[in-house]
């Protein structure tokens, strides 16, 4: 997916009326940002009617060794070319689908209470990946109650975890709690829906549960050069680059596999 593709799709998620005025939330965010100490999080007003930050905080860059000029200058497209290749698609769909969630079961009333979460992978400043977590909370909407200005935390972690693709969103209830309206797992929404045939099916069972090459082709009675086959075309259809990942991603996802 281009990255022309991912500003067409993101725009259309975030489609908005007017341009709401952010001078009161920036001014509070810059004063509360020079007395928050170092950390693995960093937070920032996001734009998305302008696909813009319109306020970065300092430690982004101790997060991520990124420059925040540059993301200022450069705005969501900047941030978008980071994110893993393969992470893209799932975190539009994610995307997408909290924002029908929201617009379709959520009252008026109630969308200023309400807070989202998803992840994806995030090329740093030493291009290895790591994993980011994003929490946001809507400060502003449009004409139609579409939230389109966000406070987002980003939460950083090592990115040798393997983290499958979630969203969720919460609802702030009347003892001032959230209660969690909407969760999703779209790691496992692709793996479902990508065309893996059963015999491949069994072969990531056999994985799963740690069994070689030659274990599967014994309890599936066929060729190991098939199992490898098998494997070959397991990766190509799920887009991913080794075992190792398929392996971490399906143990995070047993209902998938079982």
């Amino acid at each position: 997916m281009n990255f022309d593709s991912v500003k067409s799709v993101y725009k259309e998620i975030f489609k908005s009326h007017y341009a709401p005025s952010l001078e009161k939330h920036i001014e509070k965010i810059i004063e509360l940002d020079a007395f928050l100490p170092y950390s693995s999080t960093f937070f920032c007003i996001t734009n998305t009617h302008k696909l813009s930050f319109e306020y970065i905080s300092k430690n982004y860059t101790v997060c991520l060794g990124l420059d925040r000029s540059t993301l200022k200058a450069n705005g969501m497209r900047y941030f978008w070319s980071r994110i893993h290749p393969d992470d893209l698609e799932a975190w539009l769909k994610a995307l997408n689908d909290l924002m029908k969630f929201t617009l379709s079961e959520i009252d008026i009333n109630d969308r200023g209470k309400m807070s989202y979460t998803w992840n994806y992978r995030l090329k740093n400043s030493s291009d290895e990946y790591v994993n980011v977590i994003q929490n946001t909370t809507p400060l502003e909407f449009d004409l139609n109650d579409k939230p389109i200005i966000g406070l987002a935390h980003y939460t950083v972690v090592s990115g040798e975890l393997t983290l499958p693709i979630t969203a969720s969103a919460k609802l702030l209830n009347d003892k001032n709690e959230y209660d969690t309206v909407y969760y999703d797992n779209f790691s496992q929404k692709l793996l479902a829906d990508d065309g893996v045939s059963n015999r491949e099916r069994d072969v990531i069972r056999l994985l799963a549960l740690n069994n070689s090459s030659k274990e599967i082709a014994l309890k599936l009675g066929i060729r190991p050069n098939t199992v490898d086959t098998h494997r070959r075309n397991i990766l190509k259809k799920l887009n991913i680059s080794s075992t190792g990942e398929l392996i971490g991603m399906l143990k995070t996802n047993k209902k998938f596999i079982y």
